[in-house]
């Protein structure tokens, strides 16, 4: 049997005060093997002959033919190959795996592998569409006829890059027929379940165990299936210890990014000035395969009036194909794209209208028990007014506008309001995760959490231990939360969505109530608990009508900046932000969300920039592509308003996703006060304010 090695000194009390903590590239193992992968040097083509350098001695070659199960990764889309076999559909793409002994001979030998390709024409624009959507609400048909104007706009966003502080990677044991792998993830069950498939084998004989994560934003949701496929295929040919870690460039060059989206909307306006109806097409680019771009585009589509309510809606949206690297899970999962193109069309469409923005967005605003985007209903109190109005107190947004909007200030304040559905869309907690827990109580009275929610850095192990002792009305440090191991627990579902608190914590209250009321000291007691869908949810995913989400969080930035009238260089001097996350569990814990999605948000829109050049990132690195540091985020103010959720645990809804989807469209109004000119896409970096300054148009 291996064992784990440390390849550095065990932690001690001294280290863990610091903040010291080992990574899955600091596991080591007796006997370990190292893997890298041999990748694409084209976007789009066949392969046509592969020539391999004479094998050193121990270096074993691993490709789609050591497959003994799909060689698809299990996902909402199973288009994705584990490994290529003829078909090359984006640069970087897997081809195979070389493992051995030492890392700088294996280095040597994918170095000298030889592919010929035949080419084929790569398509970097969006014109295949291989999902659409499509719903309504009311009759936008009747409205658009009765319309007195109509006024349209098209909006544009980026990729952003993840930028998690530790890079992809597993190492990898097996011991008979069972295959270990240990990793930097967000769903364990999600790695799990596609290994099995692909080695075609018992789910007994895959264990899946979290490493400590150093940040993940949705980058580690679907993409370390591929990773932990990859790596159980090896392990069951080589039968050695592996370790597969990526290296930054690897890393940012061939995972996936927040989606690029082109989204145009329609408004119809009444006789009294008032948006009557929206039509709205949302596309966005998934990048070579599908993988989990269906379900982004529809939170993108059912985010399609945000904080607002329009009465009359259509809503298109499309998943594009393109020979460009895979887009994926990123924190706001299509809302942040959508929420961009929402704000910025509601204060378009008040300037064309010569309202005022403020005002005329206030007589838009959701109120509680209207209809949302998919005709469910907006049960619970809506605070956005007094939020707002909290959010101009601190700002003071409404003198500083007054100063900025003269001629030549350079100096601008924005406003962006939004919300967050809370969960998976419609059924997907009921029907589709079907999240479980369990907890166990040991002879010595201390409380086991047993659930596969992940802990990567925002706080999840503090926030659900927590709950445990409130209910239990136990000593925090009798309560234990070790990394998730698919052996040991159930499947809680992935720590994705803004679910993690709400409902996993949901679960966890309930199965330590049942503890508490069936306590005996000394005595050995494990509870489950089960997701059960509120009663009043009704959803229909083929007409996306219902309610879409069992809750909402709401929020409020604004954001001011001054832009250099020489270099167009934006920079950030304030953000101030309001939330609703139903009750804090932790403050401390949902403020540093928020300090951590305000930055993320913001960045998106003024600073994050990537490109692919012939469908190669061309951003791969950080120095190219460029985080806000200390030293470019601003001074930050948070408020959180309390409005608990009945169903949540003491109350809680997400906080995790909704701090960052109101960034971009915050800083970009700043930005558009600042140069007096409109801004329709995203990031606003100086080249593109350079053209809006020196353009005719407005």
């Amino acid at each position: 049997m291996s064992t784990i090695n440390r390849s550095v000194p065990k932690v001690d009390a001294k280290d863990k005060i610091s903040g010291k903590m080992l990574y899955v590239s600091d596991l080591h193992i007796d006997g370990m093997y190292y893997a890298k992968t041999v990748r694409s040097t084209i976007s789009k083509g066949f392969i046509k002959s592969i020539t391999l350098p004479e094998l050193p001695e121990e270096v074993t070659v691993v490709d789609y033919r050591d497959i003994p199960g799909k060689n698809n990764v299990k996902m909402i889309f199973e288009d994705w190959p584990v490994f290529a076999e003829k078909a090359i559909s984006h640069y970087g793409e897997p081809i195979m795996l070389v493992v051995g002994p030492n890392k700088a001979i294996v280095q040597d030998v994918v170095n000298e592998i030889d592919i010929q390709y035949t080419l084929a024409e790569p398509v970097f624009d969006m014109v295949n569409s291989v999902v659409d959507y499509h719903f309504t609400k009311g009759n936008p048909e009747s409205a658009f006829k009765n319309a007195k104007r109509t006024i349209k706009y098209t909006y544009e966003t980026g990729y952003q890059e993840q930028a998690y502080i530790e890079p992809q990677g597993f190492i990898g044991t097996i011991e008979g027929n069972k295959v270990h792998l240990t990793g930097s993830i967000q769903a364990p069950y999600y790695v799990k379940n596609a290994v099995v498939e692909t080695l075609a084998c018992d789910p007994s004989d895959v264990r899946i165990v979290q490493a400590n994560v150093g940040g993940a934003f949705g980058g580690k949701e679907e993409f370390p299936s591929l990773i932990g496929c990859q790596l159980a295929v090896a392990l069951k040919k080589v039968k050695k210890p592996i370790k597969l870690i990526y290296e930054r460039e690897e890393d940012m060059e061939v995972t996936t990014k927040r989606h690029p989206a082109k989204i145009t909307m329609e408004a119809a306006i009444d006789e009294n000035h008032h948006i009557s109806a929206i039509k709205a097409h949302v596309g966005i680019d998934g990048g070579a395969f599908t993988g989990l771009s269906s379900v982004v585009l529809s939170r993108a589509m059912i985010a399609a009036t945000s904080a607002y309510t329009i009465a009359h809606l259509q809503v298109d949206g499309d998943v594009y194909l393109t020979n460009t690297v895979p887009n994926g899970a990123f924190r706001g999962f299509g809302a942040p794209q959508m929420i961009f193109a929402v704000e910025m069309f509601m204060n378009h469409i008040a300037k064309d209208l010569s309202k005022d923005l403020h005002a005329y967005r206030l007589n838009h605003l959701a109120k509680q028990h209207d209809l949302t985007t998919t005709s469910g209903t907006f049960r619970d109190p809506i605070l956005m007014p007094q939020m707002i109005e909290k959010a101009c107190e601190m700002s003071d947004y409404h003198h500083k506008k007054t100063l900025y909007e003269r001629p030549g200030s350079y100096k601008g304040i924005g406003m962006s309001w939004f919300l967050h559905g809370c969960g998976f869309t419609g059924s997907g907690e009921a029907e589709h995760i079907k999240a479980k827990v369990k907890l166990r109580k040991d002879e010595q009275d201390n409380v086991h959490l047993m659930i596969a929610a992940v802990d990567m850095g925002q706080g999840a192990k503090t926030t659900l231990m927590k709950v445990a002792a409130e209910v239990l009305k136990r000593p925090l440090e009798t309560i234990h939360f070790d990394n998730p191991d698919t052996d040991q627990v159930p499947d809680s579902g992935p720590t994705v969505a803004s679910r993690t608190a709400m409902v996993v914590g949901g679960l966890v209250a309930r199965a330590a109530k049942q503890i508490k009321d069936n306590w005996v000291d000394g005595k050995v007691q494990t509870v489950h608990e089960s997701y059960k869908q509120p009663e009043y949810m009704s959803w229909d995913q083929a007409t996306f009508t219902g309610d879409a989400y069992p809750a909402y969080s709401w929020g409020v930035n604004v954001v001011e900046v001054e832009v250099d009238k020489a270099s167009y260089e934006v920079t950030v001097k304030n953000i101030w932000s309001v939330y609703d996350v139903g009750k804090s569990l932790d403050d401390n814990i949902v403020l540093g969300q928020a300090d951590g999605g305000t930055a993320q948000g913001v960045a998106y829109g003024y600073l994050e920039v990537m490109r692919h050049k012939d469908g190669k990132i061309v951003n791969k690195n950080m120095t190219d592509y460029v985080i806000p540091t200390a030293v470019d985020m601003a001074k930050t103010e948070t408020v959180l308003f309390d409005n608990p959720f009945a169903l949540g645990p003491y109350g809680a809804k997400g906080a995790g996703e909704l701090t960052l989807v109101g960034g971009a469209p915050a800083v970009a109004t700043a930005i558009e006060m600042a140069i007096n000119k409109r801004i329709y896409k995203i990031p606003a970096t100086p080249e593109y304010l350079m053209e809006l300054i020196h353009s005719d148009n407005n």
